[in-house]
């Protein structure tokens, strides 16, 4: 090769590169051994060079060491609570910092690339180790990082219990922010104007209802109105309307009768359903969306199918529906359910007093109808809640009002095609309404009865399994049902595209129960099937006559097979992880010993002051668990989770779960499980309780208290010695689980007269969605000028003078975790 100019070549010596990146030789002379250690315990340092990757070529003094240093610290935690990173940077600047996952269960990090990252804790049985590694780089891109390990606890009620109290405002605990979300009167449309709140304002049907009742959140996609099931930042919120405070409507009250037709109107569609778009903002702020395409009202007007064993019978024919297939309306919605399928269940409760029965009625109906209108509560005469009947609207062909009026016209058609006097048979059902589709038609499910229905709470789905929902009816002396489909679980109808459809596949055939308790613990389900033990037409006083029959006077039937005469059963709930069935018992007015004898699971009968009745004043929650774990089960365990009473009462005979003043409570009514798509409903679930009292008003408002419930038999056998009306003595055995002690908290208190009901959260648990109803409901005082509630203007003003409002609040952690757990 011939020799070559050296100012012309030089074989590649010239350094030409103008970066400040470490040389080969300055990592050689650095000297820095290729051992780095990584260390695996929360707060140490440690350096993860580029080690080894000159592992052959330097021995062990071949890697430069970098100029800064990293430090990793985390905070033991627990299931639900936010779990916090910590980095620390020494020498040199850092670039670069990642967090990362290295073991334990799978957690979503935020905050990853910064020195402070967070996650929220998973659902863990057990003590668990969860591993991160943070990393960086120094000026000259070598990484270093430091290995951490937290702790995560299962999951408990994590808050510091509030005191009782009468305050006017939501009291939640410290940690934990209160939000407004949508009142009485909101307009759900861009039309409609804002609510003035002063009872001038019209057009109901446009806006929320009154007396915000059970509800439930239903996901929607990022865009569109599609279903996500799983989304927590944007949904549809379907929230019941149970009934109304007349005055506040008004600009100085309700008008006596004859009622004015604007009034009525009003009245009429503050009840019923909300159906409405909510979302979150970036920053956590929630809002609903007055514009949405997905907001609808129904109310007592809207028209309705009648589904299952009474469609088209002839108890259900009107002049509105001279075959008996259609209908108008739903009527004091109270308690709610829900479907796998992506549907609302609204319960129609204590609707009977809104239909007018003139005294001339009685003549013209046989003895069987007579005991079927008996059993619901309207065998006198009676002018109607609210006496809507008397308003008489323009139009003659107009029988809005006139529905409502039960009595027997004797010019009209023996068959009832010509007046109302079935109306009332078409109440009392559950209904099926679809979230996402505002032009379905709501169906009545008449397969699951009818009665005072509280809510219809479904059971745990199993593939292959036929589903099973289960309904309290509310009213002194009634029953706990179950409605077991005769269609076992596919779970691919989860996302069937028509989902009213999949409801009449599950919800229209199938089987009644009603519940009897044994003394002994154990319980059977009584089917109330027609031709099946009593529930014949030879049965007294009610003749039966066919299985849709059977549905429309589904009390009868409970009372010809047996069943247990419960202390005003209302919600139902299930337990997420055990499918064990809860049940509110909210107090037993007529339980006295004498007109209603006590029995091992309503054992007890008591005063309380300041009262001198003697009745199971403060109620108490049942729970069951299902032979064999299935909703098809015909038999199943009982005991009594959990005995409202002030914490002063007495503990041999009244407060047989000893409550403190952190978790006494009276007439436990609202009842929910967190829901199994976060840490509050996995592993030992959170129960939600709700009160609606009038026996501890003397020294607090409603309240909603959280707790770890155990399992059915986890506690043992009592005596509890009642004084009954008659001054006579009886011992009762009943079977009481576990004293909740520090597993239940009193988590919020609600303003003034109100009733705490309702309640729902997203899918990741970090937003709890409760309803306020009727604030201000008792007192008249000053009215109209001032008002004995202020809420919920005074949520955020103290000197308020605001007519209150049933509303729908948001409650979330100030930290993002999920709502409930520490």
């Amino acid at each position: 090769m011939a020799d070559l100019d050296p100012t012309f070549y030089t074989d590649g010596e010239i350094d030409v590169n103008p970066t400040d990146n470490p040389t080969l030789e300055s990592i050689v002379e650095g000297r820095y051994s290729r051992r780095a250690v990584i260390t695996r315990s929360a707060g140490l340092a440690s350096v993860v060079s580029m080690a080894g990757f000159l592992g052959g070529c330097g021995g062990d003094d071949a890697v430069a060491a970098p100029t800064a240093t990293i430090t990793g610290s985390g905070v033991q935690t627990s299931s639900g609570a936010i779990g916090q990173l910590t980095a620390t940077a020494g020498g040199d600047p850092l670039t670069g910092v990642q967090w990362t996952q290295t073991s334990g269960p799978s957690v979503s990090l935020e905050n990853a690339t910064t020195l402070n990252a967070r996650f929220l804790a998973p659902s863990v049985a057990a003590n668990t180790p969860i591993g991160f590694r943070v990393t960086g780089a120094d000026p000259r891109g070598l990484i270093v990082s430091s290995d951490v390990t937290v702790m995560v606890e299962p999951g408990k009620v994590g808050f510091s219990a509030i005191p009782k109290g009468l305050p006017d405002t939501v009291v939640v605990p410290s940690g934990y922010v209160v939000t407004v979300l949508y009142r009485l009167g909101d307009p759900i449309n861009a039309a409609t104007s804002a609510y003035a709140n002063n009872g001038t304002d019209t057009s109901l049907a446009n806006r929320a209802g009154d007396h915000h009742d059970g509800m439930y959140y239903f996901g929607l996609a990022a865009t569109g109105n599609t279903p996500d099931r799983n989304n927590s930042s944007r949904g549809v919120l379907c929230i019941n309307h149970e009934n109304i405070t007349q005055r506040y409507l008004h600009p100085n009250g309700a008008t006596p009768a004859p009622r004015p037709v604007g009034e009525v109107t009003k009245e009429i569609e503050a009840h019923g359903v909300s159906v409405i778009e909510v979302t979150r903002s970036a920053s956590g702020a929630w809002s609903y969306v007055q514009g949405s395409p997905l907001n609808r009202r129904i109310n007592p007007l809207t028209p309705m199918q009648i589904n299952g064993p009474a469609r088209g019978h002839p108890l259900l024919r009107t002049a509105f529906s001279p075959d008996g297939t259609m209908g108008r309306g739903t009527l004091n919605n109270c308690a709610n359910g829900f479907t796998p399928w992506g549907t609302y269940i609204t319960c129609e409760e204590n609707w009977s007093g809104y239909h007018r029965r003139d005294a001339s009625d009685a003549a013209l109906r046989g003895t069987k109808a007579q005991a079927g209108l008996a059993r619901y509560g309207r065998g006198g005469t009676s002018s109607g809640n609210y006496a809507w009947t008397t308003a008489t609207p323009v139009d003659a062909g107009d029988t809005r009002f006139a529905k409502f009026n039960i009595t027997i016209n004797p010019a009209a058609p023996a068959d009832g095609t010509g007046d109302f006097r079935h109306e009332i048979n078409q109440f009392g059902y559950a209904v099926e309404i679809d979230p996402y589709d505002p032009t379905a038609t709501p169906r009545k499910r008449t397969a699951m009865g009818r009665y005072a229905m509280e809510g219809s709470w479904p059971g745990l789905f199993v593939s292959g399994v036929r589903p099973a929902w289960y309904m309290g009816d509310d009213s002194g002396g009634e029953y706990l049902y179950k409605f077991v489909s005769a269609t076992p679980w596919a779970p691919a109808d989860a996302s069937a595209p028509n989902r009213m459809a999949t409801g009449d596949k599950y919800l229209d055939t199938g089987t009644i129960y009603a519940a009897k308790f044994n003394a002994d613990g154990t319980g059977q389900w009584l089917p109330l099937v027609f031709g099946q033990g009593n529930v014949t037409a030879a049965y007294a006083p009610y003749s039966f006559a066919d299985q849709g029959d059977v549905c429309i006077h589904a009390r009868h039937a409970a009372d010809a097979q047996g069943a247990t005469r419960m202390d005003r059963p209302e919600w139902t709930a299930v337990n997420p992880a055990t499918g064990e069935v809860y049940l509110t018992l909210t107090n037993g007015p007529n339980r006295n010993g004498t007109t209603l004898p006590v029995d091992a699971a309503n054992p007890r009968v008591y005063v309380d002051p300041p009262s001198t009745t003697r009745s199971n004043r403060n109620g108490h929650i049942i729970r069951l668990r299902e032979t064999g774990n299935t909703t098809e089960a015909l038999t199943f365990r009982w005991d009594i989770y959990l005995f409202g009473a002030g914490a002063d009462l007495d503990p041999v005979n009244i407060n047989l779960s000893n409550l403190d003043a952190t978790n006494d409570l009276s007439s436990p009514d609202g009842l929910w499980f967190s829901r199994p798509q976060n840490a509050g409903g996995l592993v030992s679930p959170l129960l939600w309780i709700q009160t609606d009292d009038g026996a501890f008003t003397d020294q607090t408002n409603c309240m909603m208290l959280v707790g770890q419930p155990g399992s059915v038999g986890d506690g043992t056998t009592r005596s509890v010695t009642s004084t009954l009306a008659n001054g006579s003595t009886v011992t009762t055995q009943t079977i009481i689980g576990a004293a909740p002690g520090v597993k239940l908290k009193r988590f919020l208190l609600g303003p003034k007269e109100c009733e705490i009901t309702g309640i729902d959260s997203t899918p990741d648990g970090r937003s709890v969605f409760v309803n306020i109803q009727h604030p201000g409901e008792d007192t008249t005082t000053g009215f109209p000028n001032t008002f004995p509630s202020n809420w919920p203007a005074s949520q955020t003003d103290p000197n308020a003078v605001s007519r209150p409002r049933s509303s729908t609040v948001v409650i979330t952690r100030t930290d993002g975790g999920v709502v409930g757990m520490s």
